[in-house]
């Protein structure tokens, strides 16, 4: 195993120029425009797994975009581990904001530059290529079971029912995921806890048609100005969130889990200088550790209305729309919370308007625990390829499968990402350090080397 690390800098550019051309493929799930896109991303997941040395490798349909499946299955007695990615990507707008075209991935500084470099291209490759290498120098000490998706940007919403129909093709002893981030290349850490999602869309509609604002304005209800003053009450002075029972459910963290989760490494004045922002912004009474990991959020991801083109047009609109996310915690239910923001939307919707407001995707939150054989394989991996023992860490992020493979496959996920918060995942010039990628491949197989030897000795 002492070798590991040479064998990847040996291989440091061909990995990522075969990660390069799958950074290539726009594989935009969320728009019908990128769909053939989408299916070749699929094919070339499938070439890879299979010059990788995978077995059975197939793409197997959903009502959506496939999943590509492939497996090594080498003795009985042996534990197995089942690697989940997606193949899928963020949409790369605002086009003008990206430095390089975001699928010509570049190095610039030390890091890929390109849509998917870590969400999760990058990240689901190091697996594909810490695979390869543990095949061919004969270190794979456990089965392996590869299932990478296509539609996790859009809310995984087939992926259950895969699951239920495969339970016995997808038996195994843990999950393994890297779609995740540490604290900092010199501070290893692995996400014990995500949160969860709930997602609408929301329409506001007033008069039947675009009206002149000269000889209506002021005599009808203007949709951008309601679904303004409409999203602005959805939370009082403290940014708590007013809609009525959204806390019913909510876990509140004892005063020794705070102190703990506080105890992590974090500058509020490097946060600052990196965001380019004058102060930190959130819920009253929490820090902002707290606030990004373990609180629920309402955001407006989107808003739009009226005229936005060059020049002016004096419109009042007849119709205004917003795409709002709501990050949940443990105990709260995606379902319900959604119920909740309908029922409450509906009701603050003063009578010159109409509302209509549509669900899309959500997920569980998970809570991932940090005694298990996979948690300790994946800190003992981490602290010998890094030096130091890596600190446990909530995620402010949501990976809807991390709670189906507990609830339909009976399986505990290991979250074990190797991004960056500053990785700019979801916006232009999101990238992926090569320090990280290929830190990540050296890691890998580290993992499958410790949860043998702790599955083997109980």
């Amino acid at each position: 195993m002492s070798d590991i690390k040479h064998i990847v800098d040996q291989n440091s550019e061909r990995y990522l120029n075969e990660l390069f051309a799958l950074l290539r493929i726009p594989s935009v799930s969320a728009d019908p425009k990128y769909k053939a896109d989408v299916l070749r991303m699929a094919d070339a997941v499938k070439d890879s797994l299979i010059a990788a040395g995978a077995d059975k490798v197939e793409i197997c349909p959903t009502p959506g975009y496939p999943i590509v499946y492939g497996e090594k299955f080498i003795d009985a007695n042996l534990p197995t581990v089942l690697v989940y990615g997606h193949y899928d990507v963020q949409p790369p707008d605002p086009l003008e904001l990206w430095t390089s075209p975001p699928f010509e991935p570049v190095i610039r500084n030390g890091n890929i530059y390109a849509r998917g470099s870590a969400d999760d291209k990058g990240q689901f490759f190091m697996h594909v290529k810490a695979f390869e290498l543990m095949l061919q120098n004969n270190l794979l000490p456990c089965n392996v079971k590869f299932m990478i998706e296509g539609e996790e940007e859009v809310g995984s919403s087939n992926l259950d029912g895969f699951l239920a129909a495969n339970k016995e093709r997808l038996s195994a002893d843990c999950v393994l995921v890297s779609d995740t981030s540490m604290i900092a290349n010199d501070i290893p850490s692995i996400n014990t806890g995500l949160r969860g999602l709930s997602y609408v869309e929301v329409e506001v509609t007033g008069p039947n048609r675009d009206l002149h604002s000269g000889v209506y304005g002021g005599g009808v209800a203007n949709p951008i100005n309601v679904l303004c003053e409409m999203i602005a009450s959805l939370k009082d002075s403290d940014l708590h969130i007013s809609i009525p029972g959204f806390y019913d459910d909510v876990i509140e963290l004892s005063q020794a889990e705070r102190e703990a989760l506080n105890a992590a490494p974090f500058e509020v004045e490097e946060y600052k200088h990196e965001l380019k922002i004058g102060d930190v912004m959130g819920e009253k009474g929490y820090s902002t550790l707290e606030r990004t990991a373990t609180r629920p959020t309402l955001d407006v991801n989107g808003i739009w209305g009226g005229y936005t083109g060059e020049g002016a047009k004096t419109v009042l609109p007849s119709k205004a729309y917003a795409k709002i996310s709501m990050r949940l915690v443990p105990n709260q239910s995606p379902d319900k919370i959604t119920e909740l923001f309908k029922k409450h939307f509906e009701s603050i919707a003063p009578a010159g308007v109409k509302v209509e407001v549509r669900p899309h995707h959500g997920g569980w939150p998970v809570v991932t625990p940090t005694d298990s054989n996979e948690y300790r394989a994946a800190a003992k991996a981490m602290q010998t390829t890094f030096g130091k023992e890596p600190i446990p860490a909530r995620g402010g992020g949501s990976i809807p499968i991390v709670a189906s493979f507990e609830k339909i496959l009976g399986l505990k996920t290991v979250l074990m990402g190797f991004g960056l918060d500053t990785d700019d995942i979801h916006s232009p010039d999101e990238h992926y350090g090569v320090f990280n990628y290929l830190k990540g491949i050296e890691t890998i197989p580290y993992f499958f080397k410790y949860y043998a030897e702790m599955k083997q000795n109980g």
